[in-house]
């Protein structure tokens, strides 16, 4: 990349970022009632995300070959079991992906 392009990229990722921070304060004011939609987002995503990373995550284990899927079973239940305890998606996300590394890189 030339100077010109990587102060431009640079710029970019400040606007980017910039625009990022600033715009839900200015689209929805302190003043005013958050919206409904925005509501029902902020309650059916983090379980949606939760959903996409358990598909992405198993989406090519193949239980015909290697551990036979074994490590992923044995994190899945670790995630849930955690999930169930503690009831805080950071730490059973965390707990699932530790265990899963290390039954990987030391048993399996």
């Amino acid at each position: 990349m030339t100077l010109t392009q990587e102060i431009i990229t640079i710029l970019m990722v400040i606007l980017g970022t910039v625009t990022t921070r600033f715009l839900p304060f200015i689209v929805f004011p302190s003043g005013k009632p958050v919206p409904k939609y925005v509501k029902y987002l902020g309650k059916i995503l983090p379980a949606a995300v939760f959903g996409l990373l358990v598909v992405y995550s198993l989406k090519n284990v193949d239980i015909l070959s290697g551990g036979h899927g074994i490590p992923e079973l044995i994190s899945i239940t670790v995630v849930v079991l955690l999930h169930l305890w503690k009831r805080q998606m950071l730490l059973s996300i965390a707990g699932g992906t530790v265990c899963y590394m290390l039954l990987v890189q030391f048993v399996f």
